[in-house]
């Protein structure tokens, strides 16, 4: 039995291969596809149903998740915009538990207000890997993406915990709202507080490390750093979610201190691995998942818990909408009231959804006091409906309704590619200084300074060009001249490395070693055609 699920487990990590292939070819997003082709898999003949615990999708898949969204999250931007990050993913997400338990009970015969806050725990925070895979490549301002980011963080601390005091109510038939505001703060504080204590411990840790010379370790301790968190802020029945948060918000900040370029580079890789595949993995089971709860459905027809669930879902879009709009209205600015409220509405309609809320429907236990826990199938079934629609519709429709706004940057923001020049130009001027402070002693006999100097002086001189030309566009062109040759120049240095491999005139060792400056070269020309 292991051996089976371990089997189709691997299989389906192979197909998260083609599938991003496929999105990248059709230009959609690769969340989408996943939660598609795990539904078209489901159909295959003998394809067995995978039972995984939720609870160990919450301990396995949420931390290093949560942990690489919050390594990449300006804690400048945070703090900027912390007012609305603050009111979208605890304001909101508390609305939207309370709007659909009230019609919840209302729609459905028999649904208790326990089952409905159960229900709006679930469903309440939308899915921030979904939502930001559809964003890369679109022009989305700023504001915006820093604000989505943030709301991801820390909305699903405040759906757990509305989903897990809505558990214990259902279960024992009462429910306190002051118990549930008093142990959100404390769930809240809690695994915030055990959150930084572990992250500087951990930093301690690293700058240690990094002192002794050995950056390799660097990479698995911040690869365990979101366990740690998430597991000892759950041992003391606090927020593992925000324990992981704010952890990986404060190392990210100081990572400077601790982390070499080997270090950093690798880190960037290892987490980048771990997301891509821990992602692809959730967003198939979401799709693998949808035929077997059709199946076990029993009190209600699948065409009236389908008309439950789009009525829901309608709900949820609306109440996203409404809550955007009205924040957006208190906070207007009135010399961009067009932009902001194009801006609004674009935030107001990436409310996907997707892991956080298929662990939660699946945690819903089989059995209350010897009988079925009354309404499980439905809740899943409303559930999956929810995430398809927001996934599939919303998201197939967000890019469209993007670039039909012509969304653009607040006018006092500088275009990143301006900051990158200007960054570029002050650290290539404040290097020359420190050229002719400090070398100016220097006998140079061999002329190694000057070649250092006029390498430097020439770098300053195109930075300046480059700032000042206003034909950008010829620029460019020959900018894409320049990089095709040169990436074309190392395919040819790579080929007949390979080439003369065969003919056992150098070491394996000798060749590696070349072959990783020739990685490292066309490495440094990517990064530099993406900060050009």
């Amino acid at each position: 039995m292991i051996e089976e699920n371990l089997f189709l487990i691997l299989v389906l990590f192979f197909c998260i291969i083609p599938l991003y292939i496929l999105s990248m070819r059709i230009r959609v997003s690769f969340s989408i596809v996943l939660v598609l082709g795990g539904l078209l898999i489901s159909f295959i003949p003998g394809v067995p149903a995978i039972k995984i615990d939720p609870n160990l999708v919450f301990l396995i898949f949420l931390p290093p998740l949560l942990f690489e969204a919050a390594w990449y999250t300006s804690l400048i931007d945070f703090y900027k915009w912390r007012s609305e990050i603050v009111l979208m993913g605890f304001g909101l997400v508390l609305f939207t538990s309370i709007s659909v338990a009230y019609f919840a009970v209302w729609l459905i015969p028999g649904f208790t207000l326990a089952l409905g806050f159960l229900l709006g725990g679930i469903i309440s925070p939308p899915d921030a890997v979904a939502t930001t895979s559809i964003l890369k490549g679109l022009s989305m301002p700023k504001k915006g993406i820093a604000i989505l980011e943030g709301e991801s963080l820390i909305n699903d601390a405040a759906s757990l915990t509305i989903f897990r005091f809505a558990l214990v109510s259902v279960i024992s038939g009462q429910f306190a709202a002051v118990d549930v505001s008093l142990s959100f703060l404390k769930l809240s504080l809690g695994g915030v507080f055990i959150g930084l204590l572990i992250a500087v411990i951990i930093y301690g840790l690293l700058r240690f490390i990094a002192q002794k010379k050995a950056p390799k370790i660097i990479s698995p301790v911040t690869l365990v750093a979101p366990y740690l968190m998430y597991l000892s802020a759950e041992h003391y029945h606090c927020s593992g979610v925000l324990s992981v948060v704010s952890g990986g918000l404060f190392l990210s900040f100081y990572s400077r201190d601790f982390m070499t370029y080997g270090s950093r580079i690798q880190t960037k890789e290892v987490l980048a691995t771990v997301s891509f595949l821990l992602n692809g993995f959730v967003f198939i089971l979401i799709g693998l998942e949808l035929p077997v709860i059709m199946q076990d459905i029993k009190s209600f027809s699948t065409a009236q818990a389908i008309s439950y669930g789009l009525a829901i879902t309608a709900l949820v879009i609306v109440i996203r909408l409404l809550w955007v709009g009205i924040i957006q209205f208190f906070n207007q600015d009135n010399n961009s009231e067009k932009r902001n409220w194009k801006l609004a509405f674009v935030m107001g309609w990436a409310g996907l959804r997707g892991v956080v809320s298929l662990a939660s429907a699946l945690a819903i236990p089989l059995y209350l006091e010897g009988k079925e826990f009354p309404f499980r199938n439905l809740i899943l079934i409303i559930t999956f409906t929810v995430i398809l629609i927001t996934l599939v519709f919303q998201g197939l429709t967000l890019p469209l309704i993007m670039r039909k706004l012509d969304l653009r940057e607040e006018d006092d923001h500088i275009p990143h590619e301006q900051q990158i020049k200007d960054l570029q130009l002050s650290l290539a001027k404040h290097a020359l200084h420190h050229l002719e402070d400090s070398y100016e002693q220097l006998v140079d006999a061999d002329g190694i300074l000057n070649r250092v100097k006029h390498s430097t002086i020439r770098n300053i001189a195109i930075l300046e060009k480059e700032k000042e030309d206003e034909n950008k566009e010829r620029y460019t062109l020959n900018y894409k001249l320049y990089y095709a040759i040169r990436m074309d120049i190392i395919a040819k240095k790579r080929s007949q490395l390979y080439q003369l491999c065969h003919h056992v005139i150098y070491d394996d060792e000798v060749v590696r070693s070349v072959e990783h400056s020739l990685d490292l070269e066309e490495a440094r020309l990517k990064n530099s055609a993406l900060l050009g």
